[in-house]
């Protein structure tokens, strides 16, 4: 499938824009896990199925990831997780810290890329929000913040420091964990799906380690936001 792929940028935050043929189209913001970029294989798969349902999807890079400088925090941070992972240390703590600082500098960057957006005259809210991993992290904060996501998909992320944003949620969550993860103990996962304030949120846990989430996952989360953005 061609995708018909705008590149922006809001401020120095470099962005991408994916177009469905029929416009104007709800959109759905796409948030990278940790170590990928806006384009990344991830992220323009799932632009693709939501592109073919008629769906506007767009993605930014987080600070300090694809075409953005890192910090000298951001090395510092990235190097103990790497150092973590070689010597089978838990990397649950560097992770939820470190992510933690990256939403406080991504929310508002997303939000000003959200003003952006939607005033095109190609998008026609409303508006959804789909991230795993460090993609959580930073889309868990994001839609307790703005009042525009009224959807939200997320996964595969600890409760420690996005919790108490999660109960301010209250639109629609489809969450997805893994229930053999070697990163994110079980209890932890269901204990932030339990967080999510929302009277409607459905739970989808499959067997295998933290990188075995099936890829028909994606296909739930598009149906998802079909159901709560298209009615």
């Amino acid at each position: 499938m061609n995708l018909n792929e705008r590149d922006f940028t809001v401020g120095d935050v470099p962005g991408v824009l994916w177009l469905p043929e029929t416009l104007p189209a709800p959109l759905v913001l796409l948030g990278h896990g940790g170590g990928r970029d806006r384009k990344s294989p991830p992220m323009t798969g799932r632009a693709e199925l939501l592109v073919a349902q008629g769906f506007a999807a767009a993605a930014i890079d987080a600070p300090g990831h694809g075409d953005r400088p890192r910090s000298p925090y951001d090395d510092e941070e990235i190097a103990l997780m790497q150092r973590a992972m070689a010597t089978g240390e838990p990397v649950g703590p560097i992770v939820v810290r470190y992510n933690a600082d990256l939403a406080r500098r991504a929310v508002p960057e997303w939000q000003a890329v959200l003003d952006m957006l939607l005033e095109l005259p190609e998008i026609a809210g409303p508006v959804g929000y789909f991230g795993l991993n460090m993609g959580s992290a930073i889309g868990i904060p994001l839609t307790a913040a703005d009042s525009r996501i009224t959807a939200a998909a997320f996964g595969l992320f600890w409760p420690d420091l996005v919790a108490e944003a999660a109960k301010r949620i209250t639109v629609p969550v489809e969450f997805a964990m893994q229930w053999d993860d070697e990163h994110i103990p079980r209890e932890a996962g269901l204990a932030l799906f339990e967080a999510f304030g929302s009277a409607e949120k459905s739970l989808h846990v499959n067997t295998g380690r933290h990188k075995d989430l099936p890829r028909y996952e994606a296909d739930s989360a598009v149906r998802f936001f079909v159901r709560h953005l298209k009615k």
